[in-house]
């Protein structure tokens, strides 16, 4: 579903990614670790468009994205989850789950029932403004939000960061669930070694700006990525 070959990234005379590739596979969990400043934010930029590489390539079940602006990439099925959330706090829930539509053709534009069934907290809280609700419920929302756009690609930044373990089981829950079905493709990206881990069909271990460790869930050495992670 996406491979991202061999690309560079510059922030001025900063080369923050150096030769980074990575793929991601409908049906399976792909997971990006490493600690903060090593790169991952600029992987996730680099996917979404919203910074440009100055070398390498990014394709989406083989279409060539690379220099493809973010609405675009968007609208071919690309959906992100941001660090934090992010959700609009003066707008009702059921109006920051509509804010999914700019990526949908207006015939598209309807709220998917299959959201209620991953989250029925959110439809007893359609009317209340999302700012009401708890850390915990506003990471649903987010979640929520961006399957409102019928992703082949869900991006998932840090969902545990700041969420009670209860809420993390359930977000695990649903990422099993949307993985088993087959069609999309989720590429996460996380510091919480046991959430990656239960998760990931295949990892990558991001230091200064490169991949330094990849392989699948069964051939991983916990010891040498928990290297990676520690400060």
């Amino acid at each position: 579903m996406l491979r991202v070959d061999d690309i560079h990234l510059y922030y001025g005379a900063s080369h923050a990614l150096r030769g980074v590739g990575i793929e991601a596979r409908a049906g399976a969990v792909t997971c990006v670790l490493g600690r903060n400043g090593v790169g991952k934010t600029s992987l996730l930029k680099a996917i979404l468009g919203l910074q440009p590489i100055r070398g390498g390539a990014i394709a989406l079940d083989g279409t060539d994205i690379t220099h493809m602006p973010t609405h675009a990439r968007a609208a071919r099925g690309i959906a992100y989850v941001p660090q934090g959330r992010e959700i609009f706090p003066l707008l009702t829930v059921e109006e920051n789950l509509k804010t999914g539509f700019a990526a949908l053709p207006r015939a598209a534009r309807s709220l998917p029932e299959e959201i209620f069934e991953l989250f029925p907290v959110l439809k007893k809280m359609l009317r209340r403004r999302g700012g009401d609700l708890s850390g915990g419920q506003q990471q649903q929302l987010a979640i929520a939000r961006a399957l409102v756009t019928r992703p082949r690609l869900l991006i998932l930044d840090e969902p545990t960061e700041g969420i009670q373990p209860s809420i993390i089981k359930e977000i695990e829950q649903v990422i099993r669930h949307l993985v088993a079905k087959g069609e999309m493709a989720m590429l996460l990206v996380e510091q919480y070694f046991e959430f990656a881990r239960d998760l990931a069909d295949t990892y990558a271990v991001m230091d200064r700006g490169e991949v330094v460790l990849a392989g699948t869930r069964d051939t991983m050495q916990e010891a040498e990525v928990r290297r990676h992670l520690t400060v």
